[in-house]
Order: C-alpha cells, then structure tokens, then sequence
C-alpha cells in the first residue's frame, strides 16, 4: 500500500507516473471492442471479485447509461448498448457459491447469457481470481472475446486472455483506481463514436 510509506503530494506524483505509462493503443483498442459489439448487437459482459467486482457494476451502469443521450432516452427505436455485470446478480452469485463452487459464479451466468461474438471484459488486480479465470476459459473456448484488466505481474490472465490493459504496478488500490479512470475515457470514446460527437463529428 503505497499511501502508507508515501505522502500526499509524492502519492500523486507516483499516481502520474504509472498513468504515464498505460499503453494508449491498449485504451483504444478496449474502446473499439465496446464499439464493435454496440455496432453488431452483441453483449458485453463484465466481471471482477471485491474492488474490481465494483468496478465491473460502475463499468456496466456508466456503459449501460452514459451512452445514451439525453435526448434519447424515450426513443424506443435508438439501439442501445447491451452490458451486464455479472458481479449484480446476488442471487446466481449465493446459489453457485454455495451449492456449487465459487470459482463458478461466473462461468455459470456466461453459459446462460453469453454468445459468440460477445465481449467479455474480466477485471482482476492480481490475474489470478479462480472465478474470473473459469469464465475466461469458457469465453475463450466459445467465440467470445475477452479483454482483461490486471495489475502486478498480470497473473495467470494476461496470458489467457485474448487481449488486455495491464498496470504494472505492485498497489491494489493505484491499480484499481487506474483501471477506473481510464475506463471514463474509454465511455467518452464510445459515446463520440455511436453519436459522431466531439473528434468523431462529421465536420470534425
């Protein structure tokens, strides 16, 4: 834990160091996938465990409303971004859990909702959550696509999944928060692009 050796300001410091050196190509191609299943109406799930489960629920409620216009929200016709945490579903999450096994609770929603072609985005600080890992498996074996967002030494995640942003930081809580920060950037990029707004105007 970085804030407890470090002060305020060299915390800071710290923290724009590590943004410094995200991998911009890896921002933008985790925005394109997003856009690409909005584009083919294809879904896009999410799943992490304590702080990145969090995350995967803001992840999905800021994809799930943020891409709408205000304008739009009545509009019954406007195609809408199809996302879902599976982290939300407290009931599938105590069932699987309990009668099954942990690391099932989210292969075991993937294999009722997911499809070829959809987008698995799977949030792991450390890359190794069992769970996060059977359903990255199952994705995998099954023709969707799996983005993940690790930190550390990327664990076992960042060699299984098919793409991915890695901090390379030893710091759950600068992991997770850059995982988060840079998750609004990549919303923007999916709103600009699915209403040709800001650089994706047409007179842009």
């Amino acid at each position: 834990m970085l804030g407890i050796t470090l002060n305020a300001d060299t915390y800071l410091r710290r923290l724009n160091q590590e943004l410094d050196r995200i991998d911009r190509g890896a921002m933008e191609r985790w925005a394109d996938l997003i856009y690409r299943a909005w584009e083919n109406g294809k879904f896009v799930f999410l799943i992490g465990n304590g702080g990145s489960g969090l995350t995967a629920s803001h992840f999905c409620e800021d994809l799930g409303k943020g891409t709408i216009r205000d304008a739009d929200r009545n509009d019954e016709a406007k195609k809408r971004l199809k996302v879902l945490s599976l982290t939300d579903n407290v009931g599938w999450i105590m069932a699987v859990g309990n009668d099954w096994a942990y690391d099932q609770i989210f292969v075991q929603q993937l294999m009722n909702y997911g499809s070829a072609g959809d987008l698995l985005i799977a949030i792991s600080g450390s890359g190794n959550s069992r769970n996060v890992l059977c359903a990255v498996d199952w994705a995998n074996r099954h023709g969707l696509t799996t983005f993940g967002l690790t930190g550390y030494d990327g664990g076992r995640l960042k060699g299984m999944q098919q793409d991915g942003l890695h901090v390379e930081l030893d710091d759950m809580g600068m992991v997770e928060s850059i995982h988060m920060c840079l998750h609004h950037w990549v919303l923007n990029d999916v709103f600009a692009r699915m209403h040709g707004a800001g650089r994706y105007a047409p007179e842009a």
